[in-house]
């Protein structure tokens, strides 16, 4: 890490650029149960780095433990502001205008194709959140079927969609010609595979 660093300074050396150490952070992966000690720090600079449990990279939280409870939590939470909005705006509107809006506004579920790692307690929080929003939206009781709800109103359920982003990355993957992904998407102990066996049959 050490090296890495020292090559990283070289090269903002060598062309006149430089370091901002203050955003500078880093994360040490842990392997199992093993961790790199607290007490080990790295500098950039001769200035010392900041370490993190957790690291937000385009929208998807990282973190040290590789676990996607926060980042489905970040889901959550952005698909409760969601729904509230959605439901306060168009209350008034047809039932299929609300539907068509409900499947613009709730369904992306951003990055839920590489969730693989998590508490089905973290997930389920999620399900019920998406399930209680379709409710709110269309005025229906709180303890209906959610099954039914979604069959009469023609509208993929939680996890119809969590199948389609899991089938869509995987077909991106094959269909790469990148040799790096063509290696991940064949391997037949890859996380994103075994995810994809799961949602279809229980272990």
């Amino acid at each position: 890490m050490r090296k890495l660093l020292n090559v990283c300074e070289a090269y903002a050396v060598s062309h006149g650029l430089r370091y901002n150490v203050k955003k500078s952070e880093y994360m040490v992966f842990k392997a199992g149960a093993k961790s790199c000690p607290r007490a080990t720090t790295f500098t950039l600079n001769n200035s010392p780095l900041n370490r993190v449990s957790q690291f937000k990279y385009l929208g998807h939280w990282v973190t040290e433990d590789l676990r996607d409870n926060v980042d489905i939590e970040r889901e959550r939470r952005a698909l409760s502001t969601r729904c509230n909005m959605v439901a306060r705006r168009f209350s008034r509107c047809s039932r299929q205008v609300k539907i068509t809006i409900f499947k613009a506004y709730c369904q992306s579920f951003y990055t839920g194709n590489l969730w693989v790692n998590y508490t089905q307690r973290v997930y389920s929080a999620l399900r019920v959140q998406y399930n209680n929003g379709f409710r709110m939206l269309m005025g229906l009781p709180r303890f209906c079927s959610a099954s039914g709800m979604f069959s009469d109103m023609h509208t993929d359920g939680f996890h119809a969609i969590i199948r389609k982003r899991v089938a869509s990355l995987l077909k991106r993957l094959r269909g790469s010609t990148n040799s790096i992904l063509n290696v991940m998407a064949d391997r037949w102990d890859s996380p994103l595979l075994g995810r994809w066996i799961r949602l279809h049959a229980k272990a």
